[in-house]
């Protein structure tokens, strides 16, 4: 995770964070064809475990009750800034439009 936010060229960890609304707006949408709602889905149900009063494994259970909920985190902020990097990506691209010389008409 850290490697790709650090990585020259990839976008930065703001610029991730900034993209995240956008990401789901366009997965929801079925703009973005890199994510499927499914996986979006996953994220969400992975948020609403961690603050969730409910756990698999209870809190009470000291070092075990927390450790569910931080490999939860672990796998959530993984995949949030992954997708949100290739998101932003995809965006640069898409926006941008045809190459210069390309031709005329081209759809986007």
């Amino acid at each position: 995770m850290y490697r790709d936010v650090s990585k020259p060229g990839s976008p930065g960890l703001g610029a991730r964070l900034r993209a995240m609304p956008r990401l789901v707006g366009s997965v929801m949408r079925g703009r973005y064809p890199g994510m499927s709602r499914g996986k979006l889905t996953m994220m969400g149900l992975g948020v609403l475990y961690m603050v969730s009063p409910i756990d698999f494994v209870p809190d009470f259970l000291a070092l075990v009750g927390v450790a569910d909920d931080f490999g939860v985190f672990l796998w959530l902020m993984g995949s949030l800034l992954g997708e949100s990097g290739r998101y932003v990506e995809w965006e640069r691209r898409y926006l941008a439009g045809p190459p210069a010389g390309g031709p005329a008409g081209s759809v986007r």
